[in-house]
């Protein structure tokens, strides 16, 4: 019994060892990511920021040093691929200026959208719907560079934060607003124009989840001034809501919609004093 195991435990031992072998990316790179995240929200948004700094040298020092975190984070992932970081690293930094001001006109779009929203401050502090949307951009522009694993990780620290899941492949357009956001699902060939607004529970899904179809237009596509309203499901590649549309909660589409269309259940509400009703309501969940 004593062999049996130590020729076990033994035979395990080895298998984790050429794991490590093949799989080890010599760094922590969820944790590093985190930091380099953080690093990255607080150069961009004062807001969150632990470091008060505001001279011009300062901000550019923050960039450079940005850069460099870059390099360190994507060399082990790169290093079986044909990408160089060093262009990678300058092409990222390159995006900021645009991927900065998008983040703006988001939030002055959830803003706007919004009755209880009071200030831009406010949401970009303490929306989550705002902080998915900003590292949903950042990972988007690693994604365009083709950089493998590292635009996922950061969508789905978004998703553990926020309970908002957008996949880094989605294409969004501008003065995006997603109104509280929970459960929301944004498929990796999602096309969203500009203006949009979705509430929680939204779907933005694929009517089949053959890996066949991985390189393919699997999900919807949204044009401009679409609103879309709670836990509507909206699935497939070909499924196209025309521009200015209105979606009503829980509606379920497969299959597109002209510009101005306005889609949801009709439905009879029955409102009765409990003591007139007949009978017993037996609802089991």
């Amino acid at each position: 019994m004593g062999n049996e195991r130590t020729s076990l435990l033994n035979n395990f031992a080895e298998e984790l060892r050429r794991n490590r072998e093949n799989h080890s990316l010599g760094i922590e790179l969820k944790k590093e990511m985190q930091v380099f995240l953080d690093s990255l929200l607080s150069v961009l948004f004062p807001h969150f920021s632990k470091d008060k700094y505001s001279a011009l040298e300062e901000i550019k020092s923050h960039l450079f040093i940005l850069e460099r975190d870059i390099k360190l984070l994507l060399s082990p992932l790169l290093a079986n691929t044909t990408l160089h970081v060093e262009d990678v690293a300058v092409s990222f930094i390159n995006a900021l200026p645009e991927v900065h001001r998008k983040l703006l006109l988001d939030a002055e779009a959830i803003l706007s959208g919004d009755p209880a929203a009071e200030s831009i401050d406010e949401v970009i502090l303490a929306y989550p719907g705002f902080f998915a949307i900003a590292i949903y951009r950042l990972a988007h522009e690693f994604y365009k560079l083709n950089v493998p694993v590292f635009p996922r990780l950061l969508t789905e620290y978004a998703h553990e934060k926020t309970a908002i899941d957008i996949h880094p492949g989605a294409a969004i357009g501008e003065l995006f607003a997603i109104d509280h956001g929970t459960g929301i699902v944004i498929g990796e060939s999602v096309i969203i124009g500009n203006n949009v607004k979705i509430y929680q529970g939204v779907t933005l899904g694929a009517l089949s989840v053959d890996k066949k179809m991985a390189k393919s237009k699997r999900h919807p596509t949204l044009e401009d001034n679409v609103v879309v309203y709670a836990h509507a499901v909206i699935l497939g590649g070909n499924t196209v809501v025309g521009h200015h549309s209105i979606i009503g909660g829980n509606v379920w589409m497969v299959s597109s919609v002209p510009p101005y269309s306005v889609v949801y259940h009709e439905r009879d509400l029955i409102v009765q004093n409990q003591f007139d009703r007949k009978g017993v309501i037996d609802w089991v969940i």
